[in-house]
C-alpha cells in the first residue's frame, strides 16, 4: 500500500510545481506588459496547468444608471494570463467585473461541471495601483483573491 501511495505522490509532484510557478507574480516574472495594471491568471486546479483560450468578459458598473457596461471582451493566453485588459489612463475609480465562460472551457474538455460562468466584482478606488486577480478553478470549485 505504501508503493501505491509513494506513486500518487510522484504524479502529483509535477503538477504542483506548476501551479507554484504559474502562480507567481507577472509583474515580477514580465509575463505581462507594464503598462497593464490590472492582470489575470487563470489556473486549472485539478490539472495544475494554465487555462488558455478562456473567454472573458470586462465590464463596468455605470454610477447613474447601475447598469454594466462591457468594456472588453478577450481570451486568456497560452500561460493563462490576459494582458492588457486596461491599461495606464483607462482604469477609472469605480466596481468592475469579470465574467469567465467556465461551462465553456468545460464541456471542451468533456468535464461536468457545477459553474457555468464565473463573476469576480470588485472595486478600484486609487487608479493608479496594479491589481492582480488569480482565478483558480476546478469544475465544482474556484477560488480568487485579489493577488500583488
Amino acid at each position: 500500500m505504501r508503493a501505491a501511495g509513494q506513486d500518487q505522490s510522484s504524479r502529483a509532484t509535477p503538477r504542483l510545481l506548476t501551479l507554484q510557478r504559474h502562480l507567481s507574480c507577472p509583474e515580477s516574472s514580465g509575463q505581462e506588459p507594464e503598462d497593464s495594471l490590472l492582470t489575470i491568471h487563470v489556473l486549472d486546479t485539478a490539472s495544475g496547468l494554465p487555462i488558455p483560450g478562456l473567454c472573458l468578459h470586462l465590464s463596468q458598473l455605470e454610477d447613474l444608471s447601475q447598469q454594466w457596461t462591457e468594456l472588453r471582451k478577450s481570451y486568456t493566453d497560452a500561460d493563462g494570463h490576459c494582458p492588457r485588459l486596461l491599461r495606464t489612463g483607462q482604469m477609472k475609480p469605480g466596481t468592475y467585473k469579470l465574467s469567465f465562460d467556465t461551462e465553456g472551457y468545460w464541456k471542451e474538455r468533456g468535464q461536468e461541471s457545477f459553474y457555468p460562468y464565473v463573476e469576480i466584482v470588485f472595486t478600484i478606488i486609487n487608479e493608479t495601483q496594479k491589481f492582480h486577480l488569480p482565478l483558480l478553478l476546478s469544475p465544482w470549485s474556484y477560488t480568487t483573491y485579489r493577488g500583488s
